[in-house]
């Protein structure tokens, strides 16, 4: 008796963790604890608490990255349509605007870090554009998320605004995150089926 209690309470407790964790429901703003993804340590600032680059650059190449975010974003839209095709379109513009981001403006650390992430969002383009399925993308728009994070955290965007955007139910619940231009939770990783689900982490510049 006492062993069919405890299977009991833990199928509750299970059940409970289950409709609290966005729920699927569409229309709904959701804010969550901790994922079980290990770049949310670095995205705990509020959208009121963003801090400066890590990096002094050349206003310019600010501006070729603020190009690539636009590019992004249209990408990021694609994958909130769930449309596979768009997304290999978008996928390639934005690593055409990834192309006009000029190294040479970078020089010691900033280049080398510039170097590290730009080959990985390349990859990750590559991925995306190779990809037909579109749950293959999203997990490549993942990397490419984390790493075009890196980059902004790293350089700036000149005074546009990003905002570090993050989902706990991404790829069973292992969490992803994106950037997005607005503070309302547009969920690429989801789409339609909860557009809604997720929580803004940082406000970037």
């Amino acid at each position: 008796m006492k062993t069919k209690s405890i299977l009991f309470f833990l199928l509750l407790g299970a059940t409970m963790f289950a409709f609290t964790n966005c729920g699927g429901k569409k229309g709904e703003g959701h804010e969550h604890g901790e994922g079980g993804h290990t770049h949310e340590e670095e995205a705990t600032a509020t959208a009121a608490e963003a801090g400066e680059p890590q990096f002094t650059v050349d206003a310019a190449f600010q501006n070729q990255l603020a190009g690539v975010f636009t590019a992004y974003v249209s990408l990021k839209e694609a994958f909130v349509a769930s449309d596979a095709a768009k997304v290999k379109a978008e996928a390639a513009a934005t690593q055409s605007a990834l192309t006009k981001a000029d190294m040479k403006l970078l020089s010691g650390v900033a280049h080398n870090d510039w170097m590290t992430y730009l080959g990985s969002m390349e990859s990750a383009l590559k991925e995306i554009q190779s990809a037909t399925d579109i749950e293959a993308q999203r997990k490549s728009f993942s990397t490419l998320s984390n790493d075009f994070y890196k980059s902004i955290k790293a350089f700036g965007l000149g005074g546009t605004t990003a905002y570090y955007e993050f989902c706990p139910m991404a790829f069973n619940n292992e969490g992803a995150f994106w950037l997005s231009e607005a503070e309302q939770i547009r969920n690429p990783y989801f789409g339609d089926q909860m557009l809604t689900c997720g929580s803004v982490k940082e406000k970037l510049k």
